[in-house]
């Protein structure tokens, strides 16, 4: 009897001690930035321009903008939440060859960027971007586009405003839905600070919405994407899934560039 309560108790120690070190670590495990130097140099084969935000609590925001000739519209980028706009500015060039402008922009803590991390922050500056493209663009010239962790701040920039449309590319209901997948034992609800609630917003989006999901996603099961498409009238949404696509590899698959070349079209 005495093992066994020394056992239980080692037990519950073990656990209270995982709770812990969760709760104080999430931020490292949500968000995966690498750091740029400031005067590092970008290089990408299409024609660019660095430019920073400043934001009202004093954060400075670093972003590409991708520029086309006469261009048709532009695509407001929230990239996932690893690497910077070394990466990221790659990826998103490939949406010129449509002729759009490309906007996309690095959070706080990443690349370039500072300034202290919060939900609250990272969806005020999402607005933020969004206001800097209307200087240049109708918002019916507006698409906005989101990846992974981007989605949600995606949606809720669309929420909040009037754009063409809006493409989401791995997409989640919420993060406590992709944390119970992950640490299914874990009281998640209460632990998470950032709870980025894609289902609060994705029903104030009054324009077509666009979905690509991979079936063999690890990262965000299409389980919680396909909570998140229950919620979206039949008649505004365009669900694509990509067999044997995961999380990272979509762009590959010739189901994800056909659509993306009639949709930008």
């Amino acid at each position: 009897m005495r093992i066994l309560k020394k056992s239980i108790l080692v037990v519950g120690f073990v656990f209270a001690f995982v709770i812990t070190l969760t709760y104080f670590m999430q931020e490292k495990l949500i968000f995966l930035p690498t750091k740029l130097q400031l005067d590092y140099a970008y290089n990408f084969t299409q024609p660019f321009e660095e430019f920073f935000i400043e934001t009202g609590d004093g954060a400075r925001l670093n972003a590409i903008r991708f520029k086309t000739e006469n261009p048709k519209g532009v695509i407001l980028y929230f990239h996932g939440n690893a690497g910077d706009l070394s990466r990221w500015g790659v990826i998103t060039s490939y949406f010129t060859q449509f002729n759009y402008d490309v906007v996309v922009m690095d959070y706080r803590t990443y690349g370039k960027s500072n300034g202290k991390l919060s939900e609250k922050a990272l969806l005020t500056d999402a607005q933020l971007f969004y206001n800097y493209v209307l200087k240049n663009f109708r918002e019916d010239e507006i698409t906005v586009y989101g990846r992974s962790l981007g989605t949600n701040l995606a949606a809720f920039v669309a929420s909040a405003n009037s754009p063409k449309e809006l493409i989401l590319e791995t997409p989640f209901y919420s993060m406590e839905d992709v944390a119970k997948s992950r640490f299914p034992i874990l009281p998640v609800k209460y632990l998470l600070k950032y709870k980025f609630k894609t289902h609060d917003y994705i029903g104030d989006v009054n324009c077509p919405i666009t979905i690509f999901h991979g079936t063999d996603d690890t990262v965000v099961p299409i389980e919680s994407c396909k909570k998140l498409t229950a919620i979206i009238p039949a008649q505004q949404l365009d669900f694509v899934v990509i067999l044997k696509g995961n999380h990272n590899n979509l762009m590959e698959f010739s189901t994800y560039q056909e659509k993306i070349a009639r949709l930008l079209n």
